[in-house]
């Protein structure tokens, strides 16, 4: 039960943070506004998590400077 517990609170926090950087970058036109998912940010996202950062607003953050500097 634990461990069901702690993967779902990860799919949250991968969930929430992936939401918050692609609202950004669709509302700053980054991406387009019929877009649907952008694996390379989900992607970001998720090594993030992998690499031990659970800070939704932390992860977000990166992934959106990961993003902007991979597409000047």
């Amino acid at each position: 039960m634990l461990a069901s517990n702690s993967l779902a609170a990860g799919f949250a926090v991968v969930d929430e943070a992936y939401d918050i950087a692609f609202d950004y970058l669709r509302l700053a036109g980054a991406i387009p506004p019929m877009f649907g998912a952008h694996e390379q940010l989900l992607d970001v996202v998720v090594d993030l998590y992998c690499r031990g950062e659970r800070n939704k607003i932390r992860i977000a953050n990166k992934a959106i400077k990961a993003f902007q500097n991979s597409h000047p």
